[in-house]
């Protein structure tokens, strides 16, 4: 045992690196360097995110350890194990806003949560599992949570992607992708459809393009004669590409590379052709019919 933060939760050392460990009364009266308790060990987290585990642990210790643990279980029961144990920040994100909703419902207040529709079309995985969260969650609340916090703790999944404190990233890049979206279907005169495998694999794309935004590590290793000769394969989708680098530049400050925006196009080509396909594919339908 390292630190005491309070009698629910410890930092510990596991081998080589520092963990979070809780458990009621796992902290009650003791002290640096003695051993834990097993028998009271309810969860272990281990930071994978870079995160310091012994501020995480302090942030931690101030939040409910009955919620901490609804949550933990819930996630577990969804197929979340695996991020509950690694991601101590998500855990804390959800417990803190299923306390607050809780709270919100104890004094007759519901919140209405914006961009549900954009949610469940660029994010169809994570609200599939914020679904089944609300689900386990209202099997122990008496079914206290309504429909509507499914969007919030999506984005809360969401957002565990990018290693940040809050949402607002989250609902920037949400509204930045629909922008984006708009800007392709403009230039090639066709609607996407959302909900598409297509547009899906689409949008993966993008949301590792605001990771790496994110990280400053955009790509930027390509050979010239790379990025050359998608520029002459693809012309009317590097145009396109150039179109939605500069949505992210203004929004986010922040230019894209010259392979970014080279892969940018490989995509855009890709996404269209594959919606071209599918409207003639329905009009042949259509026509035989």
């Amino acid at each position: 045992m390292l630190r005491v933060f309070n009698n629910n939760v410890v930092l510990a050392s596991d081998g080589a690196q520092e963990v979070i460990v809780t458990g009621r009364g796992l902290g009650f009266k003791a002290k640096p360097g003695q051993e834990i308790d097993s028998a009271k060990v309810v969860r272990v987290f281990v930071p994978s995110d870079g995160r310091d585990p012994d501020h995480l642990a302090e942030l931690l210790s101030n939040i409910p350890p009955e919620m901490i643990r609804l949550v933990t279980d819930a996630m577990t029961r969804v197929g979340l194990g695996q991020q509950a144990e690694s991601k101590p920040t998500l855990v804390m994100a959800l417990a803190d806003h299923i306390a607050g909703a809780l709270r919100r419902l104890k004094h007759g207040d519901q919140v209405s949560y914006p961009l549900t529709a954009e949610v469940q079309s660029l994010y169809p995985a994570e609200y599939e599992q914020a679904e089944r969260l609300i689900a386990q969650l209202n099997a122990e609340l008496n079914g206290i949570l309504p429909d509507g916090e499914t969007v919030a703790l999506a984005m809360h999944l969401v957002n565990a992607g990018f290693s940040t404190g809050d949402l607002s990233y989250t609902y920037q890049m949400t509204g930045i992708i629909q922008q984006m979206i708009a800007v392709i279907e403009r230039c090639y005169g066709i609607e996407l459809d959302q909900h598409s495998i297509n547009v899906g694999r689409f949008i993966t794309h993008l949301r590792y393009l605001f990771v790496r935004i994110r990280q400053h590590q955009q790509l930027d290793r390509e050979p010239e004669p790379i990025i050359t000769s998608i520029e002459q394969s693809y012309p009317e989708a590097m145009s396109c590409a150039c179109a939605v680098a500069d949505i992210v530049r203004i929004r986010l400050d922040s230019p894209l590379t010259s392979d970014e925006i080279a892969y940018l196009a490989l995509h855009i080509a890709r996404v269209t052709s594959d919606a071209k396909a599918e409207r003639r594919a329905a009009r042949t339908d259509a026509a035989a019919r």
